[in-house]
């Protein structure tokens, strides 16, 4: 019998075409008892997957994301967030555009919800250190989850932030709106693992979908003192090959 992956998920709440809201809800959790055993826990670990990954891809990332932790000696428990991302056309490219621009605002509204979960659970289990771990789209899903917690005064909510081939812009660590978002609501340190030989960013900027994505070159400017970023050589954008390349954690 196959193992349940324990998640958060706002599955059908968006539509994957143009990224409307279809349902106003703030998330599910499944198994919901998994979800009372983490409650006391010292730490846990939320994987947050990028664009163009139906549920069964969400949970191939958490287990992913789990079996190379547990190699790096780390064994708290590691769970997904499983968002609307397999937006309708991204394979086509006619209509790539309007796919990537869906998803982009799929996983800016997702913010609300990641938050929301980050919030309740914190209410219940306050010493529980939440880390957060972002592939490519997912990396927006955390921005935004950062900018709605802020606003609730969650000062050093989240423990801490790693990004992987991020998609979000480049000045987002340096500037002056998000760079003390940031430093607000993350307590201990943000690593953004980068790549210049990464294909879909280099993709992605070439054809200025992303300008200047965080993931390619890492950060311009004066960053926050609790930002850090490592470059890497994956094999290939995918989550797999950056999971490969990670040495440490937390």
């Amino acid at each position: 019998m196959t193992k349940i992956i324990p998640r958060i998920s706002t599955r059908g709440y968006y539509d994957l075409k143009y990224g409307k809201t279809i349902k106003k809800n703030s998330y599910f959790l499944y198994p919901k008892k998994d979800f009372e055993k983490f409650v006391g826990s010292k730490e846990l670990v939320i994987m947050i997957h990028g664009l163009q990954n139906d549920n069964a891809g969400a949970i191939a990332k958490v287990i992913l994301a789990k079996a190379r932790l547990s190699r790096l000696g780390y064994y708290f428990p590691v769970i997904g967030f499983s968002y609307d991302s397999n937006t309708i056309g991204a394979h086509l490219q006619k209509y790539v555009k309007r796919a990537l621009s869906a998803g982009q605002i799929i996983a800016k509204k997702n913010g609300r919800n990641l938050a929301m979960f980050i919030e309740d659970f914190k209410s219940a289990s306050p010493k529980t250190k939440i880390r957060l771990m972002g592939h490519s789209l997912g990396s927006q899903v955390i921005l935004s989850a950062v900018e709605y917690l802020a606003k609730n005064r969650n000062n050093g909510i989240i423990e801490s932030v790693y990004f992987f081939g991020a998609s979000i812009t480049s000045d987002v660590p340096s500037s002056k709106k998000y760079g003390k978002l940031l430093d607000k609501v993350i307590g201990n340190k943000i690593v953004n693992y980068f790549s210049p030989t990464d294909e879909v960013l280099n993709w992605a900027n070439n054809e200025k979908f992303v300008k200047g994505p965080l993931g390619l070159n890492g950060a311009v400017g004066k960053t926050i003192s609790k930002y850090h970023q490592k470059s890497v050589n994956p094999k290939n954008h995918r989550f797999a090959s950056y999971a490969a390349v990670l040495n440490s954690f937390p």
